[in-house]
């Protein structure tokens, strides 16, 4: 029988290239849970990238449709009889929309997802993974994804400080803050087991979980 956690919906979120969907991945298989991964076959993206007038309102609101629609989907077929996975919350969008729109597409972009936010589930628990700029470049090289190598410095530091500004705030569910530059929660067993034992317990409000780095 697969290990159990006391909650059925997880959320992993934290900015490109931290690692989240590495480590949804390992935590499925440990709890044999069902794993809700977002979008990111975005077509619009490589525009973005590359800076292209209107991409980043054809991005952000192709991004807020589907994770919608996923979101929605997870609900309508009652998946919570197992423990839910997801490699991202839905207010992320929010984040990336205040960073690449205009106060016109912003307007606009607010009014549907107020709309929309209301039916979508709130995870019993959220894992913010962290990491700084060097550390998120590196793994975004290493995948080595075409669409991502377009990205600058600047724009993850900017996504960092939104991401690290957000759940500064964050009080929707219970919250792990997962820093990750000093962790290997993907190929080292020790570092996916310490934090795997902090899923099981009780988590109340914002809490953090640390582990001594091993050479």
């Amino acid at each position: 029988m697969a290990e159990q956690l006391p909650i059925r919906y997880l959320a992993v979120d934290g900015p490109i290239g931290v690692g989240k969907t590495s480590l949804v991945d390992r935590l499925v298989r440990r709890f044999e849970a069902v794993k809700v991964l977002e979008d990111v076959e975005n077509p619009f993206l490589p525009d973005f990238y590359q800076d292209r007038a209107g991409a980043a309102f054809q991005t952000q609101m192709y991004f807020l449709l589907s994770r919608f629609k996923q979101q929605r989907e997870v609900v309508q077929q009652e998946l919570f009889q197992r423990l839910v996975i997801a490699d991202y919350v839905f207010p992320k969008d929010k984040i990336f929309a205040y960073l690449t729109l205009s106060d016109d597409e912003l307007a606009l972009y607010d009014k549907l997802y107020a709309t929309l936010e209301p039916s979508v589930p709130v995870p019993d628990l959220v894992l913010y993974l962290t990491a700084d700029v060097d550390t998120c470049l590196a793994r975004i090289r290493k995948r080595a994804r075409s669409f991502e190598k377009q990205i600058s410095e600047e724009y993850m530091a900017e996504l960092i400080d939104a991401y690290n500004h957000y759940f500064h705030y964050y009080n929707r569910s219970p919250l792990l803050v997962v820093e990750t530059g000093n962790l290997d929660l993907v190929a080292k067993g020790g570092d996916f087991d310490e934090l795997v034992e902090q899923l099981k317990r009780p988590i109340r409000g914002t809490e953090y979980f640390a582990t001594v780095h091993r050479k």
